[in-house]
């Protein structure tokens, strides 16, 4: 008998239906981190099983039980209790929970690029229902995690519940993963195509995993970059290490997840590029009397404990070698707030670290739909030469220029409600940077109403170094083209019509009420 064509179900459905089985009986804010751990069985054993059937079909069945012919190709060994043939075999057992964290503890026991990256005895402290985890795992079977290579499936998934739970957990607008095309944007952008890679917030991971797919396109070698973290929260640090893990990118997240403030775990680094998207407007970041004399703020005011927003600039500008180049994410205010944020602004765009602006579209993150802005700073904005695989920039000297971008009018919906840049959209920006930046400009770039503007420090100053976008990108006033009797005459049609559909909705309304009955008499 032909075997039944099993239907594939959209990553985003199964993992709904699989969250909806564990409502009840699991907290909020554990859903992802439970349906996490299974996908990563899932998606490491698909895997395996991908590189083992190449192994048999490839003449080299005698091999497919020894480890290094697995880790050769970035892909983890699994014994056979770990496999999640294994699991969904032994999944209606009463024992399932215990089978799954022995398979974790297996897994990341013989895999040191995993330590610390899995769950430990986590499931079995859950107490989970055999008969829901059954069930949940039933779904994920469900999922091809091969299906499409180029998703950044975890971040992916990360991205989903956070998006679904955020309000549940009551984090509201803090701690979330940055949608893709922004992380290609800043990509594109700031090219990180050789040399020492940073994230002080580094979330999921997924600016790595873009900057390696930067790499990739450009026919660069990712081992000639080094990959730098830190991250706050322990279970997003074990995200992120698992995230990269499997993707087999090397990198250095410190030994465990800390705070960047206050336990810098990489003092000394020094980066090449830094992306970055750090939680937004992070109240009481610090004691009154903490990190007064930080050599970070060295040069520059001490940031306000009641925003952080400045003290993450001041700190990805004190990691930047004498070539970096950082982009990174921030609320709107940070652009023109006043007291010492002003101070430390003003002092940035003296010391020429400030590159380029661009306020993004609103809508674009899963969890908040406030507009924000895309901060670049440049180590080194004079005359210069890179190469960037087969391309060569011959950077002019910009030292005493700003670009400003508003891509507010920019965008495709995406899911419904929210925005996400195209792959032309990014083009565009990125072409107009690039031109902007290079010794041809005069040629290849010009000041573009609502669009674009390269402004000069003398015109900052002018503006008392307000970095508003709109303070100097040319505004069209379109009202001056307005015919204004048209538009009344058009006006007067729409507004006759709504009325008379008013008029024939009453009529039939008490029409209705006349046959049952109950005819309304109005006065």
């Amino acid at each position: 008998m032909a075997k039944k064509q099993v239907k594939e179900k959209a990553i985003e459905v199964a993992l709904w239906e699989s969250a909806n089985k564990l409502r009840g009986s699991v907290e909020p804010s554990e859903y992802k981190h439970v349906v996490l751990a299974l996908i990563f069985l899932k998606f490491v054993s698909d895997k395996f099983e991908e590189q083992r059937k190449k192994l048999i079909e490839g003449g080299k069945e005698k091999y497919i039980e020894r480890p290094e012919f697995y880790n050769m190709n970035n892909v983890f060994f699994l014994k056979e209790e770990t496999r999640w043939s294994y699991i969904v075999s032994k999944s209606r057992q009463n024992d399932i929970a215990l089978i799954i964290d022995t398979a974790l503890h297996t897994i990341e026991k013989d895999n040191k690029a995993l330590k610390g990256a899995l769950p430990d005895n986590y499931f079995s402290r859950l107490g989970l229902d055999t008969s829901k985890l059954a069930a949940l795992i039933s779904e994920i079977d469900s999922i091809d995690t091969l299906k499409d290579k180029e998703q950044d499936v975890i971040g992916r998934i990360y991205e989903y519940f956070l998006g679904k739970f955020a309000i549940a957990e009551g984090k509201g607008k803090g701690e979330f993963y940055t949608p893709k095309s922004i992380v290609n944007l800043i990509a594109e952008m700031i090219e990180p195509y050789k040399g020492v890679i940073y994230d002080p917030c580094c979330g999921s991971g997924g600016m790595f995993v873009q900057s390696i797919k930067f790499i990739e396109a450009h026919h660069g070698n990712k081992k000639e970059v080094a990959i730098y973290g830190q991250e706050y929260t322990n279970t997003t640090y074990k995200l992120a290490k698992m995230n990269l893990a499997i993707r087999g990118i090397s990198a250095n997240l410190g030994e465990r997840a800390a705070n960047t403030f206050s336990n810098d775990l990489h003092k000394d680094l020094k980066a090449d590029f830094i992306m970055a998207n750090p939680p937004f407007n992070q109240k009481d970041w610090r004691a009154e009397n903490e990190l007064l004399d930080d050599p970070r703020w060295k040069g520059y005011e001490i940031p306000p404990t009641s925003n952080a927003n400045y003290g993450w600039i001041l700190h990805m500008a004190s990691k930047l070698s004498d070539h970096g180049v950082a982009g990174f994410l921030l609320a709107n205010g940070a652009l023109s707030g006043g007291g010492d944020e002003y101070k430390i602004r003003k002092q940035l765009i003296e010391n020429n670290l400030v590159e380029a602006i661009l306020i993004l579209p609103r809508n674009m993150f899963y969890t908040t739909d406030i507009s924000v802005t895309l901060w670049i700073l440049n180590k080194n904005k004079k005359e210069t030469v890179r190469k960037i695989g087969d391309e060569t920039r011959n950077y002019r000297d910009r030292q005493k220029e700003i670009l400003f971008m508003d891509l507010r009018e920019m965008g495709k919906p995406f899911e419904k409600k929210y925005i996400q840049f195209s792959d032309a959209d990014i083009q565009k920006i990125t072409e107009t940077y690039h031109s902007w930046q290079q010794i041809d400009w005069k040629s290849t770039y010009k000041d573009i109403p609502e669009f674009c503007y390269s402004a000069s420090i003398e015109e900052i100053r002018e503006k008392d170094y307000s970095l508003v976008p709109s303070r100097y990108i040319e505004f069209v006033n379109r009202d001056e083209e307005i015919d204004f009797d048209e538009k009344m005459k058009s006006l007067q049609r729409e507004i006759g019509e709504l009325l008379q559909e008013e008029k024939k909705s009453r009529n039939e309304l008490l029409r209705v009420f006349e046959d049952l009955g109950f005819k309304i008499e109005l006065k």
